[in-house]
């Protein structure tokens, strides 16, 4: 980008926050398999650069998936209808599976996604979600691992976006511009 944009607001989580955070959890989430190599998957498309830092900051091996789903379409808010866009390659049978996420709103989505990864029988299932909107889930989720609870504001950057823009950002931005349609 040239210049300030327009439609971005505040800085909600600066990069060297956001990188920090990520260390960290990598820390936790390395003790907690010290012994069991887990298989990360990663919600597409947000989770990508998340997921990607998040694995280097793991002290461990890991295995890689992806899953695309949608309860989105390009609006900035859910319609509580999940799809699976793309499914894993992998079997998840008695495997360790951490579901990696770019942001949790309602949680409908994620608690979607849980239910449909636990038939699938895996030995054990558990969530790292980098953001929490405060005060908009539906039920308790459960998550083990979470980077940050933040404002129930629309945010960019660091993987996510806003019509498939931003996600190159390096920080964590409001957004404030118009919603797509």
């Amino acid at each position: 980008m040239d210049g300030p944009d327009p439609n971005l607001g505040k800085v909600v989580l600066a990069e060297d926050a956001l990188q920090e955070r990520v260390r960290e959890l990598g820390k936790e989430i390395s003790a907690d398999y010290s012994d069991r190599a887990p298989l990360l998957v990663g919600v597409l498309k947000g989770s990508f650069m998340f997921m990607s830092d998040l694995s280097r900051a793991i002290e461990r091996p890991v295995e890689f998936d992806f899953m695309a789903v949608s309860s989105y379409g390009s609006a900035t808010r859910t319609s509580g209808v999940v799809r699976i866009l793309k499914d894993l390659d992998l079997d998840l049978t008695e495997r360790d599976v951490l579901v990696v996420e770019d942001i949790v709103d309602s949680g409908l989505t994620l608690q979607y996604l849980r239910r449909n990864l636990a038939a699938r029988g895996p030995r054990s299932l558990e969530v790292c979600a980098l953001l929490v909107k405060e005060g908009l889930q539906k039920a308790d989720l459960d998550l083990r691992y979470v980077g940050f609870h933040i404002p129930p504001e629309f945010v960019v950057g660091y993987g996510l976006d806003v019509g498939e823009r931003y996600r190159n950002l390096p920080a964590v931005y409001e957004y404030t511009g118009p919603s797509p349609t």
